[in-house]
């Protein structure tokens, strides 16, 4: 019998985020944070190949952050949870402190280039 070892939850972690590093998947996520969507709403919004869309929505859905449902001929998907929706919004706070600091600090370099003439 094999024993199946636990895996540490920084390491759960990291293979999430993992999951997440694929531009088309977190654009899916941010986009199904307004509700559900058909494939060929998701398809018009990314403007992507049909394959390289299908390709990602699988990796979302066997991880569990989308499920899917068909609506006769119609595929459609939504967030599994609002948890994604809340680290969308988080990741988009975290982004703009960041990109507001990096523009303070070109402020502060430019003063100084300007003051050096």
């Amino acid at each position: 019998m094999t024993k199946t070892v636990p895996v540490p939850l920084y390491q759960a972690k990291a293979e999430f985020f993992r999951m997440l590093g694929h531009p088309v998947r977190i654009r899916v996520l941010e986009l199904l944070q307004d509700g559900p969507m058909p494939v060929r709403d998701l398809l018009t919004a990314i403007e992507i190949e049909p394959s390289a869309l299908s390709q990602q929505l699988a990796v979302l859905r066997r991880s569990g952050i989308v499920v899917s449902t068909r609506e006769g001929s119609t595929v459609v998907y939504e967030l599994a949870g609002g948890d994604v929706a809340d680290l969308m919004r988080a990741a988009r706070r975290i982004l703009t402190e960041m990109l507001a600091g990096q523009t303070e600090l070109l402020e502060e370099l430019r003063g100084a280039e300007d003051a050096a003439r």
